[in-house]
């Protein structure tokens, strides 16, 4: 299994005010010393190949939120020039915590530019369903699986949040599945998300992600299914956290889950 870190675990988002944001360098070496073999890059500008190198990591792609539903727009110039791409379809504001509905148009624009961008960059690009983004729901998930080539980055915390059982999408499209960032998930929380009575935002601040194997996401069953597909990729390690301050440490979070992890591997 190759298994890499996120910046968004120590609390690094590309969010205005997201909170407190830690230095590179700490991020990179607490990744080190849990054994981590790579990294996602996190915001734009934070790491370097160069810096991660240093710290004897691997790049294991970017996450880039992208407008693919405005007409007006081609997404294609401004995406990075190497590296996998794990694309979200941003509204275009800053922030997850509201979003527009899209009419047929808007829809024809964002699966006609999945297919563009997945022609132009064949695997080095996927779809990150991410809450807050054009596409959140189990019925968008759906609509870009049926109306779009462009494989998925399986976010197991983002898909359950937004109604999509992540089991059951491994079980009924593993071929789509390039990519995964693997994410505990308090139901109980996220349901109050999707009802509209909690923002996403505040969500995050109270927990709504979880060490591996403290939340309700059936992390075993992702695993066991990727697996039996022949899934050879990433698992990126993710829990977004808010950090309050330098004292925080969310390394411990990173490191329960990689504990839990080790424990389904030596089961199965």
């Amino acid at each position: 299994m190759k298994l890499a870190g996120a910046p968004i675990s120590w609390g690094v988002c590309e969010v205005p005010g997201w909170g407190h944001q830690l230095p590179p360098d700490r991020v990179l070496s607490e990744m080190r010393e849990l054994g981590l073999t790579a990294t996602e890059l996190g915001p734009q500008g934070y790491l370097t190949p160069g810096l991660i190198e240093r710290y004897g990591l691997r790049l294991a792609g970017a996450f880039v939120p992208v407008v693919l539903h405005d007409p007006g727009h081609d997404p294609l110039p401004g995406l990075p020039d190497d590296g996998l791409l794990v694309l979200a379809a941003a509204t275009g504001d800053d922030g997850y915590d509201t979003r527009p509905e899209l009419d047929a148009a808007g829809w024809a624009t964002l699966l006609g530019n999945l297919d563009g961008i997945a022609a132009a960059l064949g695997p080095r690009a996927v779809l990150h369903p991410h809450v807050g983004t054009m596409v959140e729901t189990r019925a968008e998930v759906e609509r870009v699986l049926e109306g779009s080539s462009m494989p998925l980055c399986l976010d197991t915390g983002h898909l359950l949040v937004g109604g999509t059982d992540p089991a059951a999408l491994v079980e009924a499209a593993p071929s789509r599945i390039a990519h995964v960032h693997l994410k505990d998930v308090d139901a109980r929380l996220a349901a109050q998300v999707a009802a509209g009575t909690l923002a996403y935002t505040q969500a995050v601040r109270e927990g709504v992600y979880r060490p591996l194997g403290r939340g309700d996401v059936d992390i075993e069953a992702i695993v066991t299914g990727l697996t039996r597909s022949g899934y050879d990729g990433w698992y990126v390690m993710e829990q977004d956290v808010i950090l309050s301050g330098p004292d925080d440490r969310p390394i411990e979070d990173v490191r329960r889950s990689l504990a839990y992890l080790d424990g389904v591997l030596g089961a199965g």
